[in-house]
């Protein structure tokens, strides 16, 4: 039995789904409510920051995928991979960041960084996934799109290889159902560079409609952005949006080493999720 944790997020719901599909049986985990799920996957409502109830969200499992909410820094990664171990879960797939690579320094990350040892020294079987940008963060966006049919955005630009979450789950998948992933690290990105001003185009012609660009400040960006996430996560996302380092404007094999194709560009996400911002 695989338990997936975030199951209800960007990764975790296509995971889900793709596990049910292969199927595996699958325990979803979220914090809230499921919402539907697809049939023969089991719900459990819980939270990794609730140590006296970790043992239960792992009960009967054999692999976990690992998705760390936040920035993870209110919790306690030993414990949570001790938890897992202690119900007899050997095989564990997480899902880190680049950045706990390309900036090692970064406070931000520091949790990932540390929930990379607890897995890497206590778990027989592991995988641990870094992937770049996500394509998904284009729905800060959409009401923007939706209200004025325009986007203000920072560092028009600038090129990143942002990854679809449908690639990450697939490969998460594929590591959770077996042996021939541990011991691994694998960096996911896209296929190519792709700035804010080409994504909001692709955006366009997804829609069939004219959206505009509009370059905004760093300050004034950072100041919309800490509306929503913590300042350490958005100080660290806009240094890799604006000042880039090399390996994380290059783009990675692993994704097609894994799934045996090229991952999906920005244009192809953003076909499939063109109503959010209509």
């Amino acid at each position: 039995m695989i338990v997936v944790t975030g199951a209800t997020g960007n990764v975790g719901r296509p995971l889900v789904e793709a596990l049910a599909a292969a199927g595996e049986e699958v325990v979803a985990v979220s914090r809230r409510e499921a919402g539907e799920l697809p049939a023969g996957v089991t719900h459990r409502r819980g939270d990794l920051a609730d140590t006296d109830g970790l043992k239960g969200l792992f009960e009967g499992a054999e692999a976990v995928y690992l998705l760390v909410p936040g920035l993870g820094d209110e919790l306690r990664p030993r414990e949570i991979v001790a938890a897992a171990v202690a119900r007899g879960v050997r095989r564990i797939v997480l899902q880190s960041s680049q950045l706990a690579g390309t900036r090692p320094e970064s406070v931000s990350h520091g949790p990932l960084r540390a929930f990379e040892a607890a897995v890497r020294e206590s778990v027989p079987e592991w995988t641990v996934l870094r992937p770049g940008g996500f394509a998904s963060n284009a729905f800060f966006w959409a009401e923007q799109v939706r209200a004025t049919r325009t986007v203000a955005a920072p560092f028009a630009d600038v090129a990143l290889p942002l990854v679809d979450p449908a690639d990450i789950a697939e490969v998460a998948a594929a590591a959770l159902r077996g042996p021939a992933h541990t011991g691994r690290t694998y960096v996911l990105t896209g296929p190519v560079g792709v700035t804010p001003r080409e994504q909001v185009r692709a955006l366009a012609e997804a829609m069939g409609v004219p959206v505009g660009f509009a370059t905004l400040g760093a300050d004034e960006a950072r100041e919309r952005l800490v509306r929503f996430l913590p300042e350490e996560a958005v100080d660290g996302m806009l240094s890799v949006m604006g000042d880039p380092r090399e390996e994380e404007r290059r783009v990675s094999p692993d994704v097609e080493r894994v799934l045996g194709r090229a991952p999906r560009p920005f244009s192809a996400w953003a076909e499939r999720h063109a109503d959010a911002f209509a």
